[in-house]
Formats: C-alpha cells, sequence, structure tokens
C-alpha cells in the first residue's frame, strides 16, 4: 500500500511545472491570497478532526465511568 503512495506523488520537476502552470492561471498576486485561503481551509480541517478526538474521548471517559 504505502508502495502505491509514493508511486502517485509528483517529482520534484513535476512540481515545479505545476507550480508554473498556477502562475500562469492565476498570476503572481494572487498566489497569496490563494495560499492564506488553503492555510485557514487546512486549519479549520485540523480543529474539526480534534473536536471530533476530543468529542470521542469525552464518549468514552463517559463509558468507563459507568
Amino acid at each position: 500500500m504505502n508502495h502505491l503512495l509514493l508511486l502517485s506523488m509528483p517529482s520534484g520537476s513535476e512540481l515545479i511545472i505545476i507550480f508554473v502552470i498556477i502562475l500562469l492561471l492565476f498570476g503572481g498576486k494572487k498566489i497569496p491570497e490563494l495560499m492564506r485561503g488553503l492555510g485557514k481551509g487546512v486549519r479549520s480541517f485540523k480543529e474539526g478532526v480534534n473536536e471530533a478526538k476530543d468529542e470521542i474521548n469525552k464518549a468514552t471517559e463517559e463509558e468507563e465511568k459507568k
């Protein structure tokens, strides 16, 4: 399974090509805004995952007390 994941990851030259395409599509001024939005999305996702973990931990603690 891990081998398939590594094979599907883009290499350095592929990442450069992807970055150039993004630069051409959005322009240099829009990229910081896009990255900021991506960062906010990732942060929000992590907060949601942490909240779900906390709720699961609370539920298991309540079950253990019973």
